[in-house]
């Protein structure tokens, strides 16, 4: 008994499809762990147009999992592939978005309860204004305490612990 010549052909096609399945999932890990080596571990970033779209994984053909509505959030990098940034939000939501739909620019969102801003790093010192949960402020610098930020024109000092969106004893200056 011969065999069967298109019987022959699926496996063939079967085998080729497995084959470049193993090869693409190894080059996407080996070129994820290539950026974590170049870069820190996570770094935060912000969105920066007023909808970007983020994605169940690296590319367009993913589905979108949500949208962003809103500029400024802040965002962790957990990885990338290709100009796809892995991210993860302030609720711990994760998934994949353009690099050119993030800026540099360091926000932090406001979280838990009403937090006062001070005016100097300092409870003792006058409240310029209570924030409200999910506030986005403007990072302007930080020591190991506190951060001056700039909310709506307001300027003033965050304790630490008190928004989401930086590195646990990261000085920016």
């Amino acid at each position: 008994m011969q065999p069967n010549p298109s019987l022959r052909a699926i496996v063939l096609v079967t085998a080729t499809a497995v084959v470049l399945a193993v090869a693409g999932t190894l080059f996407y890990a080996a070129r994820s762990r290539q950026a974590d080596d170049d870069r820190p571990p996570s770094r935060y970033v912000t969105v920066k147009p007023d909808k970007a779209n983020v994605r169940a994984g690296p590319g367009k053909r993913y589905p979108v999992r949500w949208v962003f509505v809103q500029p400024g959030i802040p965002v962790e990098i957990l990885a990338e592939y290709e100009n796809w940034r892995q991210i993860r939000d302030w609720e711990g939501q994760e998934g994949w978005i353009h690099a050119a739909m993030l800026s540099r620019k360091r926000n932090v969102i406001v979280t838990g309860e009403k937090r006062t801003l001070y005016r100097r790093a300092d409870a003792a010192s006058p409240p310029v204004v209570l924030l409200e949960p999910g506030i986005i402020a403007e990072i302007e610098d930080c020591n190991e305490e506190w951060c001056r930020v700039e909310v709506r024109n307001n300027r003033g000092w965050l304790r630490r612990g008190e928004f989401w969106g930086i590195e646990p004893g990261e000085v920016i200056e």
